[in-house]
């Protein structure tokens, strides 16, 4: 009632320019996949991985293959 639902934040996704990555965390294990900027190695962070149902929903919205992800500790 008093809030609004907060829209989620949507990038494109330009194949020339930016490359599908996986940040892995060595401590703790987190996982957050969004996109790297080949130019700058400006990394964009969109969703934190939970599960494979989290993985898959990404891969859909952004139209990614999972051999096309890269993972980077």
């Amino acid at each position: 009632m008093f809030w609004k639902n907060k829209k989620e934040k949507k990038v494109k996704y330009d194949r020339t320019g930016k490359i599908p990555m996986m940040r892995v965390s060595i401590c703790t294990g987190e996982r957050v996949v969004g996109f790297k900027d080949e130019r700058s190695g400006k990394f964009e962070d969109l969703m934190v991985i939970r599960g494979k149902e989290d993985l898959r929903k990404f891969m859909k919205e952004y139209g990614v293959e999972e051999g096309e992800i890269r993972k980077e500790w």
